[in-house]
């Protein structure tokens, strides 16, 4: 049961705000802004997803630069809540075929229409872009994707970089094309989110890949679609998948440790030719999500490398491998090192020829920050950084020293090799 939801901009600006219960204080949406702009508690910069603020639970999640915010005065779980602001989104998302500031205002009238069938007093209906459609008259004002400019940094799957969608698939799935022209296309993503750790001579310590197999359809009618996946996958750890079947593929098979399905998938033939069939529903959903944590290739190999340059200076050195393929280009890149807390100036000093680099020193955090524009497969990238302390150190340097982490993108890249193929029961052409 949630009391207020609201949309506020980069800026602060408040672009959808409805109150559902009048439970909380008028002026809830500046309290939380203002929180979360000026967060510093426990050293960190960015303010969590949940957190109470006289008496009353903020719960939000930042797509693409804009703050989708719910607030309650009761105890309700924090996952619903996240997961809520996220499907809210996606509605929306649907039915505007490009989410960001610009479209919202346009199209204020429909959006407050979605929210009052999607919630009501407080209480979820429904989050489903199908049976809103029986509800939700309006007709999208429809924003001009190619005209939009690239997103910067902001916080699905996380709170983290966003690039320029395609085109392709930023259009409502309830507007027609011109002339009233059906749209018959579907769109399958596969997501995958990469966690590794290395030791500090570069051996990887643990190493996890959280993906999804994210559709989007256009398609009219309710055609059954086969999804099929590599015939060498396992699910299970013993190679088994959930029909107990043991893959005979060898050493090479793909190995999933779990997964889960949407709800519209049957799993009739998947025991025999791994095969997903389903009728999608109207809008973006996932089709899977799955965790891996069999051994594979990292994209990136970092190595640091820390020498005394005198009492109180220290010389780092970060060298960075791209190890995927040279029609690859990984972007939005940004490596993050927490350095000693008595660390008072940083001078960096970066490659000849570096183009697309920034870095900085994070004096409040004392944290290293380093970002590249692209990285391109094959390639090697150094930055050194001298560091001057405020007091001898007395212990360990490498001790007190990072880990050192790092966030990036690389579209047409899956490093489980999972794969999807895809056709229409009835033969349509996608």
């Amino acid at each position: 049961m949630i009391s207020q939801f609201f949309v506020l901009s980069q800026r602060g600006d408040n672009i959808v705000f409805r109150d559902y219960r009048g439970e909380v204080q008028k002026g809830s949406a500046e309290i939380f802004f203002r929180k979360v702009k000026f967060w510093k508690e426990d050293g960190h910069e960015e303010a969590p997803p949940v957190f109470n603020v006289d008496g009353v639970n903020y719960f939000h999640v930042k797509i693409v630069g804009l703050l989708f915010v719910a607030t309650t005065r009761v105890n309700v779980s924090p996952c619903l809540m996240l997961e809520l602001l996220q499907r809210v989104a996606r509605v929306i998302k649907d039915y505007l075929g490009v989410l960001n500031e610009d479209s919202l205002r346009k199209n204020f009238v429909l959006v407050y229409e979605l929210l009052d069938e999607v919630i009501d007093f407080g209480y979820v209906q429904t989050t489903s872009t199908e049976v809103l459609k029986s509800y939700v008259f309006n007709e999208p004002i429809v924003i001009d994707a190619a005209r939009l400019q690239p997103l910067g940094p902001a916080s699905i799957f996380m709170q983290g970089t966003k690039r320029m969608p395609a085109t392709a698939v930023t259009k409502s799935v309830v507007a027609n094309e011109p002339g009233c022209r059906k749209r018959e296309e579907i769109f399958v993503d596969i997501i995958e989110k990469i966690s590794m750790t290395f030791s500090s001579s570069g051996y990887i310590l643990t190493s996890e890949i959280d993906g999804t197999i994210q559709m989007k359809s256009y398609l009219t009618g309710n055609p059954e679609i086969l999804l099929a996946l590599n015939d060498d996958l396992s699910i299970g750890k013993d190679g088994r998948s959930i029909y107990e079947y043991r893959s005979s593929s060898g050493s090479g098979a793909v190995i999933l440790d779990d997964c889960n399905f949407h709800e519209s998938v049957r799993l009739n033939s998947f025991d025999l030719d791994r095969t997903l069939s389903l009728i999608p529903p109207d809008g973006e959903f996932t089709v899977m999500n799955y965790r891996m944590t069999q051994e594979f290739k990292p994209p990136f190999r970092i190595n640091t490398l820390t020498e005394e340059a005198g009492a109180l200076k220290v010389e780092v050195i970060i060298k960075i491998n791209a190890e995927f393929s040279s029609n690859i280009t990984a972007n939005t890149i940004v490596v993050e090192m927490p350095l000693p807390k008595y660390t008072t100036r940083v001078g960096f000093g970066l490659e000849p020829g570096a183009v697309g680099q920034k870095t900085d020193f994070k004096e409040a955090t004392k944290r290293l920050e380093w970002g590249l524009k692209k990285i391109v497969g094959g390639s090697e990238h150094t930055l050194r950084a001298k560091l001057t302390f405020s007091q001898e150190s007395r212990g360990n340097i490498i001790k007190e020293s990072g880990p050192v982490s790092m966030t990036f993108t690389i579209p047409m890249y899956n490093a489980s090799r999972l794969q999807e193929f895809n056709r229409l029961e009835n033969h349509r052409n996608l």
